[in-house]
Parts: C-alpha cells; structure tokens; sequence
C-alpha cells in the first residue's frame, strides 16, 4: 500500500487491536504488530509509534487491561480486554463493517458510469 493508506490506518487502528485481541485473549506489541502483517500477507504493517500511544489510549479509556511477565530475562507487557473493552470490540467491528459496505457502494460505478479502471 502506498504512503497515503496510513490516513485510512490512522482511522482504524483502535478496530485493528480491538479485534485482535477479543480473537486472541492476550497478545504484546510486537506479537499484534506481526500478527497485522502476517494476516494482510504484508500490507499493512503496524509501527510500534502508530501502536503504542493506541494501545495507552485504550488503557485509559478502560477497554484495556495489561498484565507483565518475565521471558527470557525480559519483562512483556501483556495487554488484554476488559468487559467494556469486548463490548466495544464488537460494536466497533461491526460499525466498521457498516462504513465498508457503504464504501463500497459508493465506489460500485452506477448505471452507464465506467469504472475508476476503465479510466
């Protein structure tokens, strides 16, 4: 993806971890970062200064609970949902779902019109 996706990435990135985390119980910074670029075969990818501040936001908006454990000598912040926090994963999804068909409408050509393609 080009430079200008990180606008629509900037706009969905509290979805993004949301949803990855209400899939997976508990993940760290690094394992959600790999886990966006495996799951888009690499176009999008997370920077640690894109994800953290969200995941910070999320923590004090309480939809965010972090538990640290040592591994291999190091100390990992394991961040999972609170009660709110699921609520909110669903809600967003399917508000985000809502905005991508409707996208999706809008970019469907209309009777007559050529594509963005074609053009």
């Amino acid at each position: 993806m080009e430079a200008s996706s990180n606008e629509f990435l900037r706009g969905t990135l509290k979805t993004i971890v949301l949803k990855l985390l209400a899939e997976q119980g508990r993940m760290y910074g690094y394992e959600i970062t790999q886990s966006v670029k495996e799951r888009t075969s690499g176009e999008i990818t997370l920077t640690f200064g894109a994800l953290y501040p969200v995941l910070h936001k999320l923590e004090q908006e309480g939809f965010l609970m972090t538990e640290s454990e040592e591994v291999d000598g190091r100390l990992r912040k394991y961040y999972s949902l609170t009660p709110s926090g699921n609520a909110t994963a669903v809600q967003k999804v399917s508000d985000f779902e809502r905005f991508v068909e409707a996208m999706q409408s809008l970019l469907r050509p209309q009777n007559g019109e050529m594509s963005l393609a074609k053009l």
